[in-house]
């Protein structure tokens, strides 16, 4: 199967292969709960992809920013579509939900981050970097992959119940 192009950029919108990719969701402002389900309903609806797991939702504090606790869930796609296409089709939803990026970490409608592409290392700063940079190092990303995903490997971190064990003093708990 030849890759079909994404328009206007040269680049291929679709992967040769299936691959599986973990996306992480998050929203503090407004009825989060709300948004983080709708986007998870948005995710079964994108081109080339299938969502075949998803997480429960949890709540967490910001962390290095101000505002509401967040409500996260991580969803599980096997895709054909290349990573900056599923990227773009993320940021897309975001759009759709209002996102707004007026600083960093800014409170937010939502957030939908491509924490992993396959086992596939992604260095394209500051559009994409895969995997996400911070994914280690967050009990609200770690805890709802590790429900879909337990025996999931970092790629250049390692098993995913070692970098669970690192943020086991972050609060986080199950909403549903």
């Amino acid at each position: 199967m030849s890759a079909s192009r994404a328009p206007g950029t040269g680049v291929p919108a679709t992967a040769p292969a299936v691959v599986r990719a973990y996306v992480g969701l998050g929203a503090n402002l407004g009825d989060a709960v709300a948004t983080v389900r709708a986007a998870l309903a948005e995710l079964t609806a994108l081109a080339h992809t299938m969502v075949v797991a998803q997480s429960a939702l949890y709540r967490s504090a910001p962390i290095d920013a101000q505002g509401p606790d967040f409500v996260n869930a991580v969803a599980a796609l096997d895709t054909r579509l290349a990573a900056g296409a599923l990227l773009d089709a993320l940021q897309a939803i975001e759009r759709r939900h209002g996102r707004q990026r007026p600083y960093r970490n800014a409170p937010r409608t939502l957030d939908l981050d491509l924490l992993l592409y396959g086992d596939a290392v992604i260095d394209v700063p500051p559009r994409l970097i895969v995997p996400h940079p911070r994914l280690h190092e967050r009990a609200f990303v770690l805890v709802p992959l590790s429900q879909i995903a337990p025996d999931v490997q970092i790629p250049r971190r390692g098993p995913i119940g070692v970098c669970l064990a690192r943020v086991a003093q972050q609060r986080i708990e199950r909403v549903d």
